[in-house]
């Protein structure tokens, strides 16, 4: 086993493909040879402005040709790329520069944070600087990104591997060396991070949408012949809402692999993709940033155990009442991940891990196995709402609620009341004039026990997950009281 780092990969790639795509978003596209100019220039303007190995930097860039440079830059010093949105309020930009202790912030308007160097989104090394090879360096984490939010406190989570691999080991989640991966994600979030960066590093064109859109997604495919593509459930709805003429329209055939992973996807959905692409391409993946465990299940497996996210593929799980007692299966309870890797799978920075003796840790999810050791998912402990004595789990009702022609995502939070505890509230993105509340109640009364029906509904024209399929309860609950 040859070792090497992220670098020495990508420099041997590019040095046999020189003109070979690595990298397009919104029409522009950058080969091996120039990723790996512009990176090599890039890293030495961060070197003189003080970046070194094992020195955090901040990538706020939006999807683009640059985010791709920016990270490969970091991996040539051996530093730790640590990607935010570009559009991440200032108040909390500045909790996240300050945990990491970035060095510069690329992305961000100078002067923009006190004490910190800020490199404009557009940024260009000056044209002197030598585009050669840097000496070779092993960053001693390949990326640092951020926590979803729903805590509503920001911390890092460090990846525990170090950016090196073996090049003559199998790419990783059944990618194919040399093949094409159109990603319509953002990539400050760890699914796109990871899928586009493997991607890279298996001699991928990673083919990156400057945002998501549905049809744009299926041109995509269609025009670069992609084999494998991401997605989460928000986006597969979409695309699925296309007329149908539009969405049959495209050649679909390329496509080896569709992953999909990062919220549930509800059965009524996957059973619609599975029925038009076909079970043995659909594959979906569970686990957090953390990766302690993985959970991993192909389309004809979830079609024998429909509402499974599938069985262990690394790592090792358990089910716990309340008391961390463990559960048999059947009964739903916390979901427990303990890492059986030689070294940790993550740190985090700014938060501690939620433990139990033995090493295991929760990521907040409640679930359970059935008896052929497949995992379903619940919801998520802090989500749960108590109401008149019953548990109600937001997932189940969104998934419902999504299934109406006129819904584009609904979001499902608990508000206070006397007489309950708590009631059922639904906030639904929808256009006004197509929604009429009453019937997507007798709708949901068709899906759901009586009481786990929304006592409200509230409609609204904005977006409620971004492209990542996240949304953040707890800041819209608060919102609301």
């Amino acid at each position: 086993m040859a070792i090497v780092s992220f670098p020495r990969r990508l420099a041997d790639l590019a040095a046999a493909s020189p003109d070979r795509p690595a990298v397009t978003c919104g029409g522009v596209s950058v080969s091996r040879g120039e990723l790996e100019s512009h990176a090599n220039r890039l890293a030495r303007d961060l070197a003189e402005r003080g970046v070194g190995h094992g020195d955090f930097v901040t990538v706020a860039l939006p999807n683009s040709t640059d985010w791709f440079v920016a990270f490969v830059a970091c991996w040539k010093l051996g530093a730790v790329p640590q990607p935010v949105s570009a559009k991440l309020p200032h108040r909390e930009l500045a909790e996240i520069v300050a945990l990491a202790q970035s060095k510069i912030i690329l992305g961000a308007e100078p002067g923009a944070l006190e004490g910190t160097v800020c490199l404009p989104a557009g940024y260009r090394p000056p044209d002197d600087l030598d585009d050669g090879p840097l000496p070779d360096a092993i960053s001693p984490a390949w990326k640092a990104p951020t926590s979803g939010g729903s805590t509503g406190r920001p911390k890092l989570i460090v990846s525990g591997d170090p950016a090196e691999l073996d090049p003559a080991a199998p790419p990783l989640r059944l990618m194919a060396l040399d093949g094409c991966l159109v990603m319509p994600g953002p990539l400050y979030h760890n699914g796109p991070v990871v899928w586009s960066c493997q991607a890279l590093l298996a001699g991928n064109h990673v083919v990156v949408l400057s945002r998501f859109d549905a049809e744009a997604t299926l041109a995509a495919i269609e025009r670069y012949r992609a084999d494998m593509i991401y997605v989460v459930p928000t986006m597969m709805k979409r695309i699925w809402r296309l007329p149908e003429e539009v969405r049959l329209g495209y050649d679909m055939s390329s496509l080896r692999v569709v992953w999909h992973l990062a919220e549930p996807c509800p059965m009524w959905l996957k059973e619609a993709w599975i029925e038009w692409l076909g079970a043995e391409r659909i594959y979906e993946l569970y686990a957090g940033t953390e990766a302690q465990a993985v959970t991993v299940i192909t389309g004809p497996e979830w079609l024998e155990h429909r509402g499974s996210v599938g069985r262990p593929v690394a790592g090792e799980f358990m089910i716990t009442d309340l008391d961390g007692n463990p559960l048999p299966p059947g009964e739903q309870g916390e979901v427990w991940l303990r890492n059986s890797a030689e070294h940790p799978t993550y740190r985090y920075v700014g938060a501690e891990p939620r433990v139990l003796d033995g090493g295991w840790e929760s990521l907040g999810d409640m679930g359970w196995f059935d008896e052929d050791g497949y995992l379903y998912l619940g919801d998520r402990m802090q989500d749960m709402i108590l109401s008149g004595g019953a548990n109600i789990y937001p997932a189940e009702v969104e998934a419902a609620l999504q299934e109406h022609p006129a819904v584009r995502s609904v979001c499902v939070i608990g508000l206070p009341d006397d007489d309950r505890g708590n009631v059922v509230h639904a906030i639904v993105e929808a256009d006004p004039e197509e929604l009429d509340t009453a019937d997507l109640l007798a709708f949901a009364g068709e899906r759901l026990a009586t009481y786990k029906l929304p006592r409200s509904v509230e409609v609204v024209t904005t977006p409620l997950r971004d492209d990542a399929g996240k949304v953040r309860r707890s800041a819209l609950r608060a919102a609301r009281l």
